[in-house]
């Protein structure tokens, strides 16, 4: 089975940016998780409306914590985590689904140009299939695969364990709780021009 936590080449990492233009997603590429911090915070003005999916990579660069804790944007997480699901639950449907800016990670990109999302609950692909004004994510190389085939296996067998055994730990689950992706979404295109832009990283981020 392929190594699914071995970075790409620069030929490979090249090559599916390119495909991903093709598609009408604009990428680039980034050395480190800091360069890639950086270039998200030059892409969100001050004061913006954003919401910051769960990711263990935008955790492992500080994003979340710059988006929700600095003041310096209109963080919808920092904003839902103050309301009650049980008497709000519309209302925070709706911010989770239609932000101004959505930002997260993505489990696979593939080499012609598709990308894949992997949820349990699916809280954050409304916004990135449609609701949010603009999508942006960040992602390590290492999850670049040949074709959806390959990235459904690495969604399987790599994200899932890894997911498990983080959900166990972070949340008190008992040791025979496993995760599991109840909802994927398929990105194959963007139709709107500037709507969808990924950064891609050249460390060992994420899962």
């Amino acid at each position: 089975m392929k190594d699914f936590s071995a970075l790409a080449s620069s030929e490979t990492v090249e090559k599916t940016i390119k495909a991903l233009a093709a598609n009408g997603i604009e990428a680039s590429v980034v050395d480190t998780g800091v360069e890639a911090l950086k270039k998200l915070t030059e892409l969100l003005p001050p004061g913006a409306e954003v919401f910051t999916a769960g990711s263990v990579t935008l955790d492992a660069i500080g994003l979340a914590k710059a988006v929700n804790e600095s003041g310096k944007y209109d963080g919808v997480k920092a904003r839902l985590t103050k309301m009650d699901a049980k008497t709000q639950g519309r209302e925070m449907r709706k911010l989770g689904a239609g932000p101004d800016f959505s930002v997260g990670s993505a489990h696979a990109v593939t080499e012609t140009g598709s990308i894949l999302f992997a949820s349990l609950t699916g809280s954050q692909l409304p916004g990135y299939a449609y609701g949010a004004g603009t999508v942006i994510w960040i992602v390590s190389t290492k999850k670049i695969v040949k074709d959806l085939e390959e990235g459904f296996k690495r969604i399987d067998a790599h994200i899932v364990p890894l997911e498990s055994a983080r959900a166990r730990k972070a949340y008190g689950l008992p040791e025979g709780f496993n995760s599991f992706p109840a909802k994927v979404l398929v990105f194959n295109r963007e139709i709107q021009p500037g709507r969808a832009k990924l950064i891609f990283v050249k460390e060992d981020v994420g899962f």
